[in-house]
């Protein structure tokens, strides 16, 4: 028996159909982010793999709405995609065979129903953006869309009861990987017409849009780039009560994930002017050091 296949049993997930349905969930979910599925594989107790499969193909279902087509046509699918998985949720069953994962991992995990729901009454406000005035206009995107849309899988591995003391650290995190996010995807969101950095920041630091749509790498770009990177480096730093709130088996996924975004700063930092053009990526080689140091970790909590 595979290991995906312990995974569903350990679940609890026993009917032929519905196995079938987490399958075809984790293959949507291998085929566009292979490293989740394989970093849960192995990092996490078995149990808590296939609700985990579910909450992520779940986001990039929404995600994937609210990306595709012009932005009348976006809105009309979120709007069906939300009032499908709220009556869903509200009926406790559905013809659509993808969200009967969903359905079913909202009962062994009743604190996934407060997390989508949660999302889908703001994951609208992606489709509104206009980029951010000042620091407090970015602060309040992380509060009002990133932080719901990270809690959707980060709470299935937080504590059992109050998760109050561990979002808190969540949106820490958030505001770190959010900022690195918006800094390395700089020159995609440029192209796409996006600018993701507070115009407030761009102008403390004496930088133009223009600047940056022209990938002029001039000192004053590199300083705002470096101090952004700084910045997200420090609020990962203090953002690691996330591991130590969390219960100790998922602890290895949660440093994983820590991990990588460290990896992606160090690659960002190499060369700051080169993010004018393209996204940094980490090596190869650090990230299957970094998934083998977890996996021993995890092996010796089981």
């Amino acid at each position: 028996m595979g290991g995906w296949e312990r995974a569903l049993d350990a679940a609890g997930v026993r009917e032929p159909e519905l196995r079938a349905a987490y399958g075809r969930q984790r293959e949507r979910v291998a085929a566009y982010k292979r490293e989740v599925a394989l970093a849960a594989g192995l990092l996490l107790p078995p149990a808590t793999v296939p609700h985990v499969i579910v909450a992520t193909a779940f986001m990039h279902r929404t995600d994937d709405l609210l990306d595709r087509g012009p932005l009348d046509t976006r809105r009309a699918a979120s709007a069906r995609w939300r009032e499908q998985v709220t009556a869903a949720l509200d009926a406790g069953d559905s013809a659509e065979e993808e969200l009967r994962p969903l359905l079913a991992s909202v009962a062994a995990r009743p604190v996934l129903r407060e997390r989508v729901l949660e999302f889908l009454a703001v994951a609208d406000a992606d489709l509104d953006f206009a980029g951010f005035a000042t620091e407090a206009d970015y602060q309040a995107y992380l509060d009002g869309y990133s932080l719901p849309g990270f809690m959707v899988v980060a709470a299935l591995l937080g504590p059992d009861g109050d998760q109050g003391a561990y979002r808190a650290a969540c949106r820490t995190f958030v505001d770190s990987s959010q900022r690195l996010d918006f800094v390395n995807d700089l020159a995609e969101d440029l192209a796409d017409g996006r600018l993701t950095l507070p115009r407030q920041t761009l102008a403390e630091h004496g930088v133009t849009r223009a600047e940056l749509e022209r990938a002029e790498a001039t000192p004053a770009v590199r300083a705002l780039l470096g101090a952004l990177l700084e910045r997200s480096d420090r609020d990962r730093a203090a953002a690691g009560a996330v591991v130590e709130l969390a219960p100790p088996a998922h602890r290895p996924m949660i440093r994983c994930v820590f991990g990588v975004e460290r990896l992606t700063a160090t690659a960002a930092r190499a060369d700051p002017g080169a993010l004018l053009r393209r996204s940094a990526s980490p090596g190869k080689p650090g990230l299957l050091r970094l998934l083998a140091g977890e996996y021993l970790r995890a092996r010796r909590v089981r």
